[in-house]
């Protein structure tokens, strides 16, 4: 059974951390560079009154990003968008050659490889995606169905990314990583900034202000850029919760410690979210924004994803994690409630 944790940090942000970066609160250039993108929709929001009724909450939403862009996942507004942004500021021809030449390195479990993918197709780019060997061969394939060249590096995606790192150092790739460290914030922090779309979206699309949000984590880009979107539109009202796996503790660990920490655990099934050391900048906006830190077992991500699939809503472990720590009973929301999750993701077989 996992834990639930409250945040120390709360409106203040990480001891001796005052200088800190932080997610971008402001989605206008994310809309002005998606509002010319042919493939680019708004994905809908769900009203799961069976869910709401099944949690004993008084609205339950859904935002449903499995058809984001073709996609299959929210990670199509992130690596998509930064490369949109660098085609931008390059752009001397027609979009279809403005990096021609370009490279563009990252590691991911699956769906960031995607946007990379297709963002790097679309400008004329060219991309590298190292995956872990615990990362399904079906991501490969669809990657390699991107025109992206795939390579197998390591067993978890720590090293997978340490390998993208150093191979874009040795041949002057872009390394685009969905997270940031010490001395490396600028493409991961486009990243986040691309995510905000969503949080928009939703934003509009709720009836009324939620009471609780909950996000989930891997190195916790999305729970990140919707908790600095949800302060900036609805206050410090809002209780915001971030959800991890119990094999991949990365945010809860370094919230608890005070700073970032690498973490240690077990392959989990909510792969997308098995990452053992967050992002900088998330941590750094989690700390201010997020009010508790929730650790979800294997068994509850499963049976929430047999649950939503009853209710037409198909998607993996990773996909339902915030909608998992709803329905797994351990917070007492309140029959008042009225809760927004994430659906992030398509089911694997989609």
């Amino acid at each position: 059974m996992g834990e639930v944790l409250t945040n120390p940090y709360r409106g203040k942000g990480l001891p001796d951390n005052a200088a800190a970066l932080l997610p971008s609160r402001d989605e206008t250039a994310v809309a002005r560079l998606l509002a010319m993108c042919p493939a680019h929709g708004q994905t809908p929001l769900v009203n799961a009154t069976g869910l709401a009724s099944d949690a004993g909450v008084a609205a339950f939403w859904i935002k449903d990003e499995r058809g984001r862009m073709g996609l299959g996942s929210f990670k199509a507004l992130g690596a998509a968008y930064c490369i949109a942004h660098d085609a931008d500021q390059a752009r001397k021809g027609d979009w279809d050659n403005a990096l021609a030449g370009r490279t563009y390195a990252t590691a991911s479990a699956g769906n960031h490889g995607m946007s990379v993918a297709a963002g790097a197709r679309i400008f004329g780019a060219q991309a590298v995606i190292y995956l872990a060997e615990t990362v399904p061969e079906a991501f490969a394939e669809r990657l390699r169905g991107l025109g992206a060249r795939v390579e197998r590096a390591g067993q978890d995606y720590e090293a997978s990314m340490q390998a993208a790192a150093a191979d874009a150092a040795e041949n002057g790739w872009s390394l685009l990583s969905d997270s940031t460290w010490g001395g490396e914030t600028g493409p991961g922090y486009r990243v986040m900034e691309g995510y905000l779309q969503m949080a928009s979206e939703a934003a509009q699309q709720v009836p009324e202000a939620p009471t609780h949000i909950f996000l989930q984590a891997g190195v916790g880009g999305l729970a990140a850029a919707v908790a600095a979107y949800a302060r900036k539109v609805w206050g410090a009202a809002p209780v915001i919760a971030v959800v991890e796996p119990e094999a991949a503790p990365a945010v809860i660990e370094s919230i608890r410690a005070g700073r970032l920490v690498d973490t240690e655990g077990p392959v989990s099934e909510m792969g997308r979210l098995d990452c053992k050391t967050p992002s900088l900048v998330a941590l750094n906006g989690l700390a201010q924004d997020a009010d508790i830190f929730v650790t979800l077992s294997e068994n509850e991500a499963a049976a929430a994803v047999v649950q939503l699939a009853d209710h037409g809503l198909a998607t993996t472990p990773s996909g339902v994690a915030g909608v998992a720590a709803v329905l797994s009973g351990r917070l007492d929301l309140g029959p008042d409630a009225r809760v927004l999750c994430f659906l992030s993701e398509g089911p694997e077989d989609g």
